[in-house]
């Protein structure tokens, strides 16, 4: 079993990395194989609405988006970490979000998913919610903590020192380690992924 950790934030050893990091170590102690994906700061497009990834299977812009995509078929879990940016997550890893569940939303539906969300002092609910609507939309079971899974700080120093939020890490990296357990336990036993129904689009302009 993989899990595939993406740090949205445009420090590659910040205080998001920090965390991703330290549910990182609990996973491989758990015996599930782990990769944090760095995004950085590239130059990265905004979904347009072409829709071209229908027809081609991928997105149109042939950057990062893709590579995370292809990566994502093989893992069983993910974690996506953003800082906050204006009590908000940063505009790239929205654009990053946009791009990969529209157009690869098959190599993370029924896989289970979390947020982790890390700022200076506050805006982290509201960027937490804004991240778990991504899961919640393409049939992801959300990997909860023992609280909202935020850490405080400015500089990794200061986030190592958020006992309360590095152990919130901690506990959310054995919950995803049981989840991915009785998923697979339960493959082994017959119980596959529901098949979902022909989906409906209402739309209320008549």
């Amino acid at each position: 079993m993989k899990v595939l950790l993406l740090n949205g934030s445009s420090h590659r050893a910040g205080c998001t990395f920090t965390a991703l990091e330290e549910i990182s170590l609990v996973l491989n102690k758990e015996k599930i194989e782990t990769e944090i994906y760095q995004l950085g700061n590239p130059e990265l497009r905004d979904c347009s609405a072409c829709q071209a990834c229908k027809r081609l299977g991928k997105c149109v812009y042939n950057d990062d988006v893709n590579i995370f995509v292809e990566k994502a078929r093989s893992c069983d879990g993910f974690i996506f970490g953003t800082p906050v940016y204006y009590a908000h997550p940063t505009g790239r890893i929205l654009s990053f979000l946009d791009r990969a569940f529209y157009a690869g939303a098959s190599a993370f539906a029924y896989k289970p998913a979390a947020a982790v969300v890390s700022a200076r002092r506050s805006g982290t609910t509201a960027t937490f919610d804004v991240m778990n609507k991504y899961f919640s939309i393409n049939n992801m079971p959300i990997v909860t903590s023992q609280y909202w899974n935020n850490i405080h700080g400015n500089a990794m120093e200061e986030a190592r020192q958020d006992e309360e939020g590095m152990q919130t890490m901690r506990l959310l990296g054995r919950n995803m380690a049981w989840m991915l357990k009785c998923i697979e336990s339960g493959k082994k036993m017959g119980i596959l992924k529901p098949v979902p129904d022909e989906k409906i689009r209402t739309n209320f302009i008549r």
